[in-house]
């Protein structure tokens, strides 16, 4: 679990470099897939990169970027990586820095490991169900997973807050999710709410920062899978809405229910 882990960490900073150098130097263009999300040569050169550390542990790998294989050749997977080059492709350009690199590796529908890098910030997250989740707030290049464990905090910090706290989405803000932070302050009170892009929202329940981020918009796997993983061993749940359990991954449909961090 360890070696995965370092490689996954090595990907992560990798891609995390090359996509600051598009995003300070170079110009890009902006194109659009068939379901309307954006796409730039950073995210294209971000799943490159990783994909080229990730095939070395003989691992299938299920990339936003990537071939998206059927679900009766995925059904057959008992591990497999999932991966978001670059999530919050939207906050990448508007150049507001609320972008991540996502890296997780599920096993029988449970994440297991995850990595979620933010290279503006140079903050990396990380968690095994071995080891349990951190966060490391300053690093550019990997020395060793030893010395990244002695300089880490381990999740949840600890974080006194005078209000309740919920973390919403910049982007994709629902009323149903408006309608629930009204609920919520029927029971706590003043509810301070938090807006913030890409799966910075789930690092930010795993901290302690926030204490719920519920989201009731669409979302895919690659967009939570790493960020539960961070979540569950910092000892949050993700909470599927439709099954009342923790949500499963490397499903037949790859869109997520709706779903609650607390």
């Amino acid at each position: 679990m360890n070696q995965l882990l370092r490689i996954a960490i090595q990907a992560s900073l990798e891609a995390g470099k090359r996509i600051m150098e598009i995003y300070e130097n170079e110009s890009f263009d902006v194109d659009f897939k068939s379901d309307n999300s954006p796409l730039t040569k950073a995210d294209l050169a971000s799943h490159e990169i990783i994909i080229s550390h990730l095939k070395e542990t003989d691992i299938p790998i299920l990339s936003e970027e990537g071939k998206h294989l059927s679900y009766d050749i995925r059904k057959t997977w008992d591990k497999l990586w999932i991966v978001d080059p670059i999530d919050g492709t939207k906050e990448f350009i508007k150049k507001n820095g609320e972008f991540t690199v996502n890296i997780a590796l599920v096993e029988n529908q449970i994440p297991i490991l995850g990595i979620i890098y933010v290279p503006v910030l140079k903050q990396l997250y990380f968690a095994s169900k071995e080891l349990g989740a951190f966060k490391l707030a300053d690093i550019t290049a990997f020395s060793s997973l030893e010395t990244i464990l002695k300089t880490a905090d381990k999740l949840p910090l600890a974080i006194e807050k005078e209000n309740f706290t919920v973390v919403a989405s910049k982007s994709h803000l629902s009323k149903e999710t408006e309608d629930y932070i009204a609920e919520l302050e029927k029971e706590h009170g003043k509810v301070i709410t938090i807006s913030k892009g890409s799966s910075l929202k789930l690092c930010m329940v795993a901290e302690g920062i926030a204490d719920q981020y519920p989201r009731f918009a669409p979302t895919m796997e690659w967009d939570t899978a790493a960020g539960q993983a961070i979540c569950k061993y910092a000892g949050k749940t993700v909470y599927d809405f439709n099954t009342q359990e923790e949500m499963l991954y490397n499903r037949e449909n790859l869109l997520n229910n709706w779903f609650l961090i607390k």
